[in-house]
């Protein structure tokens, strides 16, 4: 599920996502993005990959429902739509429109 957010935080984006619970895990080569996980291990789990933009963030969330099946690659059980989805989305946005 994508979603856009208009960008206005004095915190770096680092600090920001460790606020909404969300934890670093490295940068996705595909696209540049940041790559952000919660919890920080474990399935299944949320995924966000951030994309910063100069006045806004664009986030690409998934629920990872198992790590990946074979070794060296990374094709996964993901859900990318769905009410539970959509609820985590929706806590993202609540939480950085109060900041």
């Amino acid at each position: 599920m994508k979603f856009k957010i208009e960008k206005y935080f004095k915190e770096n984006i680092y600090d920001l996502m460790r606020k909404t619970g969300y934890y670093f895990q490295g940068k996705h080569n595909a696209d540049s993005a940041l790559s952000f996980v919660r919890p920080s291990s474990g399935y299944p789990r949320f995924h966000i990959y951030l994309k910063e933009g100069p006045d806004f963030l664009i986030f690409n969330l998934h629920l990872d429902q198992k790590k990946p099946s074979y070794k060296g690659v990374k094709a996964h059980s993901g859900e990318y739509s769905g009410p539970v989805v959509e609820k985590e989305a929706e806590r993202i946005k609540d939480f950085l429109l109060k900041l």
